[in-house]
């Protein structure tokens, strides 16, 4: 009595014809349940769906608590298929549905109207093109025009993805895509970007290259490199934004040992070191479809360095032509340093930047002390890299400390630089991250410069430092623009 007084208004009271109402106001169909004495239909529906869970009323007695009419319409409705109007048939299954309910797909709402046959048939055999689909994708994406949430478990998310697609169910490909986001790791970076550019969903795309730009040096794996196709790979390895841990060869040591295609490449290699004489491996028909990904190796940063120099050139994997544009790019570079005052860029120049610039990076597990330079010859430019105190410093060192190289004596060096800074949670998710954008930086001999100061707030250990650095004004690049476009041709 207290329910039927206080829950459920009079018959006359407009409210109650809304209880006959079911998700985004369409109907129930008639005959699921008969109306009360009073006459109202609809009262009896929601009378009987109380469940055991109580609450109190205002005399503090417990009282049955209503289940929702989402649930009820998809128990009823689909689960049971109560007073279906179409059979869909599909991967060898049947689904008993209601046409009211299918025009919230785009495909159904095309195909019941006009003048398509299925828009008079009972029963619809639904082709199925898409490999990714299977039944219970089917389930969810059906169930989800009968509900008002989905929970979806991000294993099946790809599936799901493209059942949402075939039927033109938008709110469920939104939902698909924001599920992806969330759950990137290791283990589903690779099958979401494929799935993403598949069925349009750009922003997934974006983020999954985004993660891997991030994780791909930093947290290396085995299982993440077998995955990466050719393509892929090239991307991230042409990328400024890869998050390199200590120098560029740290990228070529990658590049031959750890994909999946990496054994087969070393293989190969040592076969072509041995017996190939001056052909290289990427010169051979098995090295060809090599070719994109390490001709996007910046390799004025590798040889720069003595060690690495003696190794690229002992593992007779890239064609000399390559090395030798290079040695003479940065022969040029060195007398333009010494001979013709170049001091180092004097403004930004962002494609330069993005291009051509040196990437390295450094892991500081804890708080605490740190300093230290990157490898190879810089064109005199020594720099000193401190993290102290929650700021990171620059300095050109000049006279104050050993060097294992020449130092440039000149008044003023400038550089053009970008420093970032991140954390990253178990699965490679970024939790927190700085950067100065790309600048430049003017120093006079042993002079240090604070280029970013942290807060402690936001700071989280391991942090992960990633710089970008020009020494040197740029030249015309023409030449060699054409030369990398003639490698991947």
């Amino acid at each position: 009595d207290w329910i039927l007084g206080n829950i459920f208004p009079p018959k006359s009271c407009p409210a109650l014809a809304q209880t006959a109402q079911g998700r985004g106001g369409v109907p129930i169909p008639e005959g699921i349940q008969q109306p009360c004495e009073c006459g109202t239909w609809g009262h009896e529906l929601v009378v009987n769906s109380v469940t055991s869970e109580g609450f109190s009323n205002p005399n503090g007695s417990m009282k049955k608590k209503l289940k929702s009419t989402s649930k009820y319409i998809y128990q009823t409705l689909f689960l049971n298929g109560e007073n279906s109007d179409i059979k869909i048939c599909a991967l060898g299954e049947e689904w008993n549905l209601h046409k009211i309910y299918l025009c919230q797909s785009g495909y159904f709402s095309s195909m019941f109207s006009g003048s398509w046959k299925e828009s008079s048939m009972n029963v619809i055999e639904l082709e199925i093109p898409d490999q990714n689909i299977d039944v219970e994708a089917l389930q969810v994406a059906f169930g989800s025009l009968y509900r008002d949430d989905v929970l979806i478990n991000p294993s099946r998310v790809m599936a799901l993805l493209a059942a949402a697609c075939m039927l033109q169910l938008d709110g469920l490909i939104q939902q698909c895509g924001e599920t992806m986001k969330e759950t990137i790791t290791a283990q589903t970076v690779c099958g979401y970007y494929n799935s993403a550019g598949t069925y349009g969903l750009d922003s997934v795309k974006k983020k999954c290259l985004e993660w891997l730009l991030n994780n791909l040096m930093t947290h290396q794996s085995v299982g993440l490199f077998k995955e990466l196709s050719i393509n892929l790979m090239k991307q991230l390895i042409s990328s400024s934004n890869l998050f390199v841990l200590q120098v560029e060869m740290d990228v070529y040591t990658a590049l031959k040992k750890v994909p999946a295609w990496g054994s087969y490449l070393m293989e190969q290699q040592n076969f072509y070191r041995n017996f190939g004489g001056d052909v290289a491996f990427l010169e051979s028909a098995q090295g060809s479809a090599f070719v994109p990904v390490f001709a996007h190796l910046r390799l004025q940063y590798i040889i720069s360095d003595l060690a690495s120099a003696r190794i690229v050139e002992r593992d007779a994997l890239l064609p000399s032509e390559w090395l030798s544009s290079v040695y003479k790019q940065q022969w040029f570079a060195m007398l333009r340093a010494e001979q013709d005052n170049d001091i180092g860029p004097q403004e930004i120049n962002k494609e330069e930047l993005e291009g051509n610039s040196m990437r390295c990076g450094r892991k500081l597990a804890k708080d605490g002390d740190y300093c230290w330079r990157w490898t190879g010859f810089n064109f005199g430019l020594d720099l000193l890299v401190t993290y102290t105190n929650r700021y990171i410093i620059f300095k050109r060192n000049t006279l104050n400390q050993p060097c294992s190289g020449s130092v440039s004596l000149q008044p003023r060096r400038s550089l053009a630089f970008r420093l970032r800074l991140a954390s990253f949670d178990c699965s490679g998710k970024m939790i927190c991250s700085r950067t100065t954008g790309y600048q430049i930086l003017t120093l006079e001999k042993d002079q240090e410069q604070i280029v970013m100061n942290l807060d402690s707030r936001l700071l989280t250990f391991p942090l992960y430092i990633c710089c970008n650095f020009l020494y040197t004004s740029p030249e015309k690049r023409a030449d060699s623009e054409a030369q990398l476009d003639h490698l991947e041709a």
